[in-house]
């Protein structure tokens, strides 16, 4: 069996670990034994393939597998999610207090109470978002009218 053929199934083999492992690191080998394929189907010699596996495939470790990585994790302080909300503007709906009431927050219909349980924030007054429990939006008056309870 020629040599080239051999790397190509090397590729194809560790190719496939790649895709059921997604460690980012088998695929970049993969890469490299593709580079020796090549290098073998020019009439390279062993030691040419070898040393080509070897540099390709570091070169993608190095240099390309952190680029992937940095794109496959958010960045610090995105937040998505309800804790999207947290801290957003929202209008109170109806009177709201610790017991009960609603908010429009981000175009939706949000139950709420009052962070401070001692606060009562009146109908049309702004909020802000303090604390999302559950489907229930804790939330804190952003401007007077409120009042104690």
């Amino acid at each position: 069996m020629d040599a080239w053929v051999i790397w190509l199934i090397a590729a194809v083999v560790l190719g496939l670990v790649e895709v059921t492992t997604l460690t980012l690191v088998v695929g970049f080998f993969a890469g490299g034994a593709l580079a020796a394929a090549l290098v073998a189907a020019l009439g390279g010699p062993l030691a040419l393939q070898v040393v080509s596996f070897l540099v390709v495939s570091i070169a993608m470790l190095g240099l390309i597998r952190p680029v992937v990585r940095r794109h496959m994790k958010p960045e610090l302080g995105t937040r998505t999610g309800v804790a999207a909300l947290v801290g957003q503007s929202a209008v109170a709906l109806e009177r709201i207090d610790a017991n009960h009431g609603q908010v429009k927050l981000s175009g939706e219909i949000w139950t709420a109470r009052a962070y401070d349980p001692s606060l009562v924030i009146e109908a049309g007054a702004p909020v802000s978002v303090m604390e999302i429990k559950g489907a229930t939006a804790l939330v804190y008056p952003s401007e007077e009218p409120w009042t104690s309870a």
